[in-house]
């Protein structure tokens, strides 16, 4: 497993961030989850950090990604390498 700075902010029930989930895993990936909460009313760590209150959402290091399943996980390819 590769230890990586990566935060991914999500919900257990979102699809898009179960997609996310699973590129990491993929990747063979250690991260840390961050689940906010249901209502985006309530998802003021969410605001603060990204502008946006979207889910799956991620940051890296310096890298912040918002709201974008497909960014994300393009994003993870690219930097750590595509799994056969």
């Amino acid at each position: 497993m590769t230890d990586t700075t990566i935060v991914l902010y999500q919900t257990d029930w979102c699809p898009y961030c179960q997609r996310v989930r699973e590129a990491l895993a993929r990747l063979d990936l250690q991260y840390r989850t961050v689940n906010v909460p249901d209502e985006h009313a309530n998802r003021t760590e969410l605001g603060a950090i990204f502008g946006k209150t979207g889910v799956p959402s991620m940051t890296d290091a310096g890298v912040k990604i918002a709201d974008d399943d497909d960014a994300i996980i393009a994003y993870l390819e690219k930097k750590y390498g595509k799994a056969s």
